[in-house]
């Protein structure tokens, strides 16, 4: 049985499934093929993708119970997909996490020249891998300067595979490492990054941004726990453009207004409806796409949302595309005091009258200062708060301004760590550390308490924005 990782929607699904991944292999096959042609030199070198697994439960009846991602690397087709990787399946099975992340981290920077992609299913593991970077930096450089492997990975399967990967002692590696211990230049010869920035997951591509130097993102899949969607053609287009090319081998895609795949109508929105080819499970996805095209007869979808994830205070409906479009525009006011947003959500707060918006926002400072110790300017952050209401529509500036029916917009800053708190939050309730995705919003009292616990500061918008 698979259970999805719940973390857009609030509540994870659990479906039956088989072992069967012949179709998910070729069209990783079909992904190599396609960055090869976009990516000079991509089938040249390794790639660094982190993946995690979760324990395997069971059902009530005994039948064992998993995430889709768990189940797949676990299987024996994974062993022919990755071929290429910095990092041996032992190590990506080990059952502990931190473990498992410092041993993925080590094997990659020993083979840093051979490094051409660097990536993860989910951006927030990237920005996870990046703070356990530079936690960990001199450690991991005196285990490459020693040949040895800290005392405190007690894994055996990991212990094995990364010893045979370390080797003898290499002290001008460990000192290259401790000059370059963080950024892009750590894997000098990375042509891209590889994660999924569409839809949601967008608002780390600021972050992404600055530690990789600015290399191209690509969002190479569109899949869920469901089934695996599609592929992009054009890999190396802008996050804003990615279209999703539909594999109709993967499953029968029906689209609500229920139409069959091949009447799908360009620039209209839909939302997927998959039947698996076993006829098991028939269910909706609660995405909502928008045809950009076909190739061939197969049709191009872009992400656009998920449904039925807005905010509303009154009679007002902000979606997650009208978020985002107000924290990309207020990313600049953060920009201009060295500030960079690593994590964020938010919710609809009616406890107070009028109602107001908040979100929770982790900061980070471009520039390490030598402490932890994050300046917070209050002109710069009221300023951020002006510039989202000013962001939202219409609607919302109206009941704001002229109606008085929804009071100022809130930004919470919280300690650093606070979003990897509330995924562990999320994982202790079944979500999958691989699939985990950052909810935009949070309904949940038992969430909101995890950052509600880590609350620095609070900043509010000093003006009415205009409508």
């Amino acid at each position: 049985m698979v259970v999805s990782c719940g973390t857009s929607s609030g509540n994870p699904k659990i479906f039956p499934a088989t072992d069967n991944f012949e179709n998910i292999k070729s069209a990783d096959s079909l992904n190599s093929l396609i960055m090869s042609k976009h990516v000079d030199g991509y089938n040249q070198g390794k790639v660094m993708i982190f993946r995690f697994t979760h324990p395997i439960s069971t059902t009530p009846c005994g039948l064992p119970l998993a995430p889709v991602v768990t189940i797949l690397m676990k299987s024996k087709h994974f062993l022919s997909m990755e071929k290429r990787s910095t990092i041996s399946k032992e190590i990506i099975r080990c059952p502990d996490k931190k473990q498992s992340m410092y041993c993925q981290l080590l094997c990659g920077l020993v083979q840093r020249d051979e490094v051409v992609s660097v990536g993860a299913s989910f951006p927030s593991v990237l920005v996870q891998v990046i703070n356990f970077l530079e936690k960990y930096w001199k450690e991991l450089a005196r285990n490459i300067r020693s040949g040895h492997l800290s005392e405190w990975i007690t894994d055996l399967s990991c212990r094995d595979s990364v010893s045979i990967i370390l080797g003898e002692p290499n002290p001008e590696l460990a000192d290259l490492i401790k000059k370059e211990c963080t950024g892009q230049e750590s894997w000098p010869k990375t042509k891209c990054i590889e994660t999924i920035v569409t839809g949601t997951l967008a608002q780390y591509i600021p972050v992404l941004e600055f530690y990789s130097n600015k290399l191209p993102l690509v969002s190479k899949n569109y899949a869920s726990s469901e089934t695996f969607f599609g592929i992009n053609l054009n890999p190396l287009s802008k996050p804003e453009h990615v279209s999703y090319t539909f594999l109709p081998n993967m499953a029968y895609f029906e689209f609500i207004d229920i139409v069959d795949l091949v009447d799908v109508k360009l620039g209209h929105y839909y939302e997927p409806l998959v039947t698996n080819y076993y006829g098991l499970h028939r269910c909706r996805v609660g995405d909502v796409l928008q045809v950009t095209g076909f190739y061939n007869t197969a049709p191009q979808f872009r992400f656009v949302r998920r449904k039925n994830t807005v905010l509303s205070i009154y009679v007002e409906s902000t979606t997650e595309e009208d978020l985002l479009k107000a924290l990309a525009r207020a990313a600049v006011v953060l920009e201009s005091s060295d500030l960079i947003m690593t994590g964020f959500t938010c919710y609809a707060d009616i406890s107070t009258v009028p109602g107001h918006y908040v979100f929770y926002l982790e900061l980070k400072a471009k520039v390490n200062s030598g402490t932890n110790v994050l300046l917070l300017d209050n002109k710069v952050l009221v300023e951020y708060c002006c510039v989202m209401e000013e962001s939202l529509s219409s609607s919302y500036r109206t009941l704001r301004r002229q109606d008085g029916l929804i009071g100022a917009l809130e930004v919470r800053i919280v300690q650093k760590g606070t979003f990897d708190s509330l995924m562990k939050f999320f994982v202790s309730r079944g979500a999958s550390i691989t699939q985990y995705k950052t909810p935009i919003c949070i309904n949940s009292v038992e969430a909101l308490k995890v950052l509600e616990d880590k609350v620095l500061a609070r900043f509010f918008s000093d003006k009415s924005p205009p409508i």
